[in-house]
């Protein structure tokens, strides 16, 4: 699966934040809940206009921005 297949960039639809085609559900709020421990079915119950393949393509679309080559500066490391 293409994770653009199925998330959009739209400035008119949740201020062009990456989210999935055809809802307003942020791809940032399925990474969230996936974090915080939620099982697939638990949040396909929450937001019920998703599909499995939308969870994937969000894990896809998290996975290559961590792969991103330009480090923010980090400061006080010590």
């Amino acid at each position: 699966m293409i994770w653009k297949e199925n998330i959009t960039f739209d400035p008119k639809v949740c201020h062009g934040k990456a989210c999935i085609k055809g809802t307003r559900v942020f791809v940032s709020i399925i990474l969230d809940c996936l974090a915080e421990g939620m099982s697939d079915d638990e949040i396909l119950e929450n937001y019920p206009s998703l599909k499995k393949e939308h969870i994937q393509a969000a894990l896809q679309y998290g996975a290559m921005l961590a792969r991103e080559e330009i480090l923010p500066l980090i400061e006080n490391q010590g």
